[in-house]
């Protein structure tokens, strides 16, 4: 790469640090949006990016389960006797170890309390119209605040991505969100936070009815948006295959992997390796297949130490 291309980088992406991460990246877009032998028609150009872990703060709790919580508390008050099963015993006693051990069981490939959490969750919503819950979305993203960094989630988002997405699509690329996490609790804030319109939200989602001049929510779980899934949900909404993947955990590899069946392909793999102490503590938990197969998969490892000059917005 030229120091001509180094500063292009550097104006572009002036979050990241250069080094060998940003200058594959920019050498990357460059080559498929240029005019040689690897460009890449610009219908063609689609990159794809995981939400939790990657384009914003998991932890201590992923947003949507922070969100979760909250209703879980007004149930058990309303109605004691739920305390006495998960997840709302732990909800109750203001004790979310169960819920985080869930999520890692979870990415170790085990659901059973996962499925608890599900069934908890669909009770929340049954019969609720898509709007009311829009709504109650909407009102939870004004008011709440991250539980450990005490500020709106609106400001957790991570800087550095927000810049990868603007510079992809500066260079052609349209961008979708990929995500295990809920789709209709995503699509309120992914304009304002990211850029990206709800019809390119792809995520889990409660099976749907329409009663009343209504959508409603129903009874059952439609699709859980991660591991294997992800792809398959990659193809049924977009139909190509991307060029460009991001993710962080074990959940996001097969996506990561089925990017690279295309000729010209990127794969990121985001690393919580900060230690720093810029409120964003470093963790490995869920994500150790994955680094550790990184290179073997040829995956592009994101340091967020390393290649991050900063985290989050000023």
């Amino acid at each position: 790469m030229t120091d001509n291309s180094s500063e292009l980088g550097s104006r572009i992406l002036p979050s990241w640090r250069d080094g060998s991460t940003r200058r594959a990246i920019v050498d990357f877009v460059e080559s498929v949006a240029g005019d040689g032998d690897g460009a890449v028609p610009v219908e063609e150009r689609v990159a794809v990016f995981d939400n939790d872990g990657t384009l914003w703060t998991e932890k201590p709790m992923p947003t949507q389960l922070h969100f979760i919580v909250q209703q879980w508390v007004a149930a058990a008050r309303a109605d004691p006797s739920l305390a006495e099963n998960e997840p709302y015993r732990s909800v109750a006693a203001q004790d979310f170890s169960w819920l985080g051990a869930a999520i890692d069981k979870h990415y170790a490939g085990d659901d059973a309390d996962l499925h608890l959490i599900i069934a908890a969750l669909l009770k929340l919503t049954a019969g609720m119209s898509v709007v009311e819950y829009e709504s109650d979305v909407d009102e939870f993203y004004r008011t709440a605040q991250h539980l450990t960094l005490g500020r709106p989630y609106s400001s957790v988002v991570y800087q550095p991505m927000v810049e990868l997405l603007r510079y992809l699509e500066a260079n052609g690329f349209t961008c979708y969100i990929v995500s295990g996490g809920d789709r209709d609790f995503m699509r309120p804030m992914t304009v304002a936070n990211y850029g990206i319109p709800p019809e390119r939200v792809i995520g889990s989602a409660v099976g749907l009815e329409y009663a009343d001049g209504e959508v409603r929510y129903g009874t059952t779980f439609g699709f859980l948006d991660d591991g294997p899934e992800k792809p398959v949900r990659i193809w049924s909404r977009i139909g190509r295959r991307p060029l460009v993947a991001v993710g962080n955990s074990n959940g996001d590899v097969p996506m990561l992997r089925y990017v690279q069946k295309h000729p010209r392909s990127l794969s990121l793999l985001i690393h919580h390796d900060d230690d720093t102490g810029r409120g964003d503590l470093p963790y490995d938990k869920g994500a150790e297949e994955a680094l550790a197969s990184a290179d073997a998969d040829g995956l592009t490892v994101v340091s967020v130490r390393d290649d991050w000059a900063s985290v989050f917005p000023a």
